[in-house]
């Protein structure tokens, strides 16, 4: 088991609240994904992607080579958002706020993860 283990369950706690925010999705996350030119028939994957992430996660407690693969996922899905968010121009606050601010965090995971 990953000691400690709650830098884990509070990133997956955040995935859960993104997820869940992504469902409808809340106004600021549908303007944030048509600031980036998302296609919308593809915006029902998110949820699935982030309850993934979350999932992993939790499950990473116990199964650590799990925890570094999510985490390294997650690295990628906003070095993927951050480039999308470059190439249409969307230099508005959901690129610096949610995107850049949630790859720090994810990197600080994958670092910690990597370090431990």
């Amino acid at each position: 088991m990953i000691d400690p283990w709650w830098p884990l369950a509070a990133v997956a706690t955040i995935q859960i609240a993104d997820g869940i925010l992504s469902l409808k999705p809340e106004p600021f996350i549908a303007d944030c994904l048509e600031g980036v030119r998302f296609p919308r028939r593809l915006w029902w994957m998110l949820p699935p992607i982030k309850f993934s992430a979350a999932a992993g996660l939790v499950a990473g407690i116990w199964l650590e080579p799990l925890a570094v693969l999510t985490a390294a996922a997650l690295v990628a899905y906003f070095v993927v958002a951050a480039v999308m968010h470059v190439r249409a121009r969307d230099f508005r606050r959901h690129l610096y706020v949610n995107c850049l601010g949630m790859l720090a965090v994810s990197v600080a995971t994958l670092a910690w993860l990597l370090a431990g």
